[in-house]
């Protein structure tokens, strides 16, 4: 199912709301998924030039059940901003695509730009870069993030479309 919401909208609705409840990403994301549009509520891991807890999360359930019927969630990757390796790639985008994930924000970069298009989970990055992580089993889960200078809480909902990335406090639709 395809969420109907625009964040234009939920921009005009929710602006004058204070910074803890309503932020919006600034505009540096790229488009990788082939899922253009997703929200949901998010989860968070901290690293530096290592995927291992982004692989973790990424082959784990991306979903809750709920009375209403499964939501998918969103995984916000605080990378610190770096370009020099790649979080994401190719296998752990089919990974998230099949375990449910509505998407996957990353400040950082991903790599098999071709192989991210044809997954259907929605993945924002800086850029594309080769160069893949080494993987050392470092890095946090499970705690607020700085994406971009913008605060980002395990929990929050998440919504992107092809205007921009907003997140709330509480789930707004």
């Amino acid at each position: 199912m395809t969420p109907s919401f625009a964040t234009c909208d939920l921009c005009d609705a929710h602006k004058n709301e204070a910074p803890e409840r309503f932020r919006v990403l600034p505009p540096v994301f790229r488009d990788f998924g082939s899922r253009r549009v997703f929200c949901g509520p998010v989860v968070t891991v901290k690293c530096f030039e290592d995927n291992t807890l982004v692989k973790a999360a990424v082959e784990s359930a991306g979903f809750q059940e709920t009375a209403a019927g499964r939501i998918g969630k969103v995984l916000v990757v605080d990378g610190a901003g770096s370009l020099r390796r790649a979080l994401l790639g190719g296998n752990l985008g089919a990974a998230a695509a099949r375990n449910g994930w509505a998407g996957v924000v990353i400040d950082g970069c991903v790599r098999d730009v071709a192989e991210l298009a044809a997954h259907d989970v929605g993945i924002r990055a800086l850029a594309g870069m080769p160069l893949p992580t080494e993987r050392k089993n470092q890095g946090l889960q499970d705690l607020a993030v700085q994406i971009q200078g913008v605060w980002v809480h395990p929990g929050d909902w998440l919504y992107a479309d092809a205007d921009g990335i907003v997140v709330s406090a509480t789930r707004l639709l």
